[in-house]
């Protein structure tokens, strides 16, 4: 019987591979992982951006590529161009209230053909933001090619928690690093610099020391990410403030690693 991951193969002109992963929707992961690549930036990396969401994709809206479509030129498609970053999402492909009702063969050929059709080339780093869960896409995407290292994303309390902890068990059972976990909306930074905590703590601390994992940082809830997010404007991404600096301290973290 065929080794599915022996029939990996690397894509073309891309270094690394890390994936951002959640065990769950709604911790924030696409703006963690839109926040990481714009950090890689701004450090001197070339960063593309993968949208693996197939059926809730993000990306388009939250770095303004909502209508705008990808050139394709034979066999090849370009990726979008987004302040010096390749971005490529499904949503570029069809309209952003268009449900994707599709089976697992047509999924399977939409991710050979963003790792493999798309111009990665000249790329560093490759950041993919995977859907929530541990199903097709996760289990597709490291069969397919060599993924260098995973991180995955969490919000404080234990029902995210218990979902985070079968998306580092899903890597482990591939053989992905898992380099540690990113906490987001750890707290809430009130204006006179104190900070209360939105969710309640859970049990995060003593999971990731039973698990020997590192915690990568701590980003705080920020009405402002969040606008910006919203409507399209995730590149106003100022270097001298708080959340820069946390983004930059954790894509400091990962490189070390990688």
């Amino acid at each position: 019987m065929t080794n599915p991951f022996e029939q990996q193969k690397p894509i073309p002109g891309v270094k690394k591979i890390l994936v951002v992963s959640s065990g769950k929707g709604g911790v924030g992961k696409s703006t963690v992982s839109t926040h990481l690549a714009l950090a890689f930036k701004e450090k001197g990396l070339k960063v593309g951006i993968l949208d693996a969401d197939i059926y809730g994709p993000s990306l388009p809206r939250m770095l303004g590529t909502m209508n705008q479509k990808p050139e394709v030129e034979g066999n090849s498609i370009k990726p979008l161009m987004v302040d010096g970053m390749k971005t490529m999402s499904i949503g570029n492909l069809v309209d952003e209230d268009m449900a994707v009702v599709w089976r697992g063969p047509m999924l399977f050929k939409a991710m050979n053909q963003f790792l493999f059709e798309v111009d990665w080339q000249d790329t560093d780093i490759l950041v993919i933001d995977l859907p929530p869960g541990t199903g097709d896409v996760q289990l597709s995407l490291v069969q397919k090619v060599p993924v260098t290292a995973a991180v995955t994303v969490t919000t404080p309390q234990n029902v995210a928690l218990a979902d985070v902890k079968k998306s580092i068990d899903m890597f482990r059972r591939v053989n992905v690093p898992i380099l540690g976990v990113i906490e987001n909306m750890a707290y809430f930074e009130l204006p006179g610099g104190d900070r209360t905590s939105i969710f309640p703590k859970g049990e995060l601390e003593s999971y990731l020391k039973q698990e020997n994992l590192q915690k990568l940082g701590e980003v705080p809830l920020s009405p402002q990410i969040a606008q910006a997010c919203e409507v399209g404007a995730a590149l106003f991404y100022k270097p001298d403030s708080l959340q820069a600096k946390i983004f930059g301290e954790i894509a400091d973290r990962i490189l070390k690693q990688l």
